[in-house]
């Protein structure tokens, strides 16, 4: 099992990082979790063309998450030899926002229609949506995947995957703080991947921005790095995997970050740019 952080990023814009999304290897499958700014590129940087995602799961609604999703739909339906349709799971509210998607995207469509032969004969572009509810569990192909509540609130509902296959386990939780739902996806997970902010940095960085009261709102809903290191030890994760790093991480800083989350966790931490994986 293999989990890539395509992109490490957050609402605010960067240079160098994407936006939030991972990417999950097992069974022979590549399974994108959210779809953040410039999912596409990282895919192609993490050798897996569009056609070859598997499928798309969500953790929540919030437009950093979701922004490229439009990109992933289309561009994996064009560059397909066949028409397969694609699976994309998610909170109750995917099929909404999916269909306004879809719906946006039906002039490119019918223009490509008009182009293309081959597309028009497959019957045009076909997306699978799966409402999820936590407490459910599913799998595609040999991957079992359960579904987790988490805390983002007032952002809701939100859930997190545990992705078993061959006996390892990834648990990618999405933006969240610790919660029970959390615990019971981290327990004894190989890999656990963890949105996280510096709230030092933040409350620093706030009197300095026009926007500072809402930058300080976002301490309500995420995990802080002290905090994905607490929860990896409360459940005996192997790996933390950090990710959506807030504010953007700054060259040099990665042994800083590292050393908040080994305050609380001794195992292995893993810090780095987009593309970075780990594989068990």
């Amino acid at each position: 099992m293999k989990v890539t952080l395509l992109g490490t990023g957050s609402p605010l814009p960067s240079a160098t990082c994407a936006g939030p999304s991972s990417l999950v290897q097992a069974g022979g499958l590549n399974l994108l979790v959210d779809t953040g700014r410039g999912v596409i590129m990282r895919l192609i940087g993490a050798m897996v063309p569009p056609p070859l995602v598997s499928a798309v799961l969500l953790t929540h609604l919030h437009s950093d998450h979701i922004t490229d999703l439009n990109d992933v739909i289309t561009t994996r339906w064009i560059s397909s030899p066949a028409a397969t349709p694609l699976p994309i799971y998610g909170p109750v509210g995917t099929k909404k926002m999916v269909d306004g998607l879809v719906s946006m995207l039906s002039q490119d469509e019918g223009y490509r229609l008009e182009h293309h032969d081959d597309l028009r004969a497959a019957g045009g572009m076909k997306v699978e949506v799966h409402e999820l509810n936590a407490g459910e569990s599913f799998t595609i192909g040999d991957v079992k995947i359960s579904v987790h509540e988490t805390d983002h609130r007032p952002v809701a509902p939100t859930i997190g995957f545990r992705f078993e296959h061959d006996g390892k386990v990834a648990a990618l939780a999405g933006d969240t703080i610790p919660c029970q739902g959390l615990y019971d996806m981290c327990q004894s997970a190989d890999i656990y991947v963890q949105t996280v902010l510096r709230e030092d940095l933040v409350r620093a960085f706030a009197p300095l921005v026009p926007t500072g009261d809402r930058f300080l709102d976002i301490l309500d809903y995420h995990s802080t790095v002290q905090q994905a290191g607490q929860t990896a030890a409360k459940c005996n994760v192997k790996t933390l995997l950090l990710t959506h790093f807030v504010p953007a991480i700054q060259p040099g800083q990665e042994d800083e970050w590292r050393a908040m989350a080994a305050e609380h966790f001794s195992g292995e931490i893993v810090i780095g740019p987009d593309l970075t994986f780990v594989e068990k």
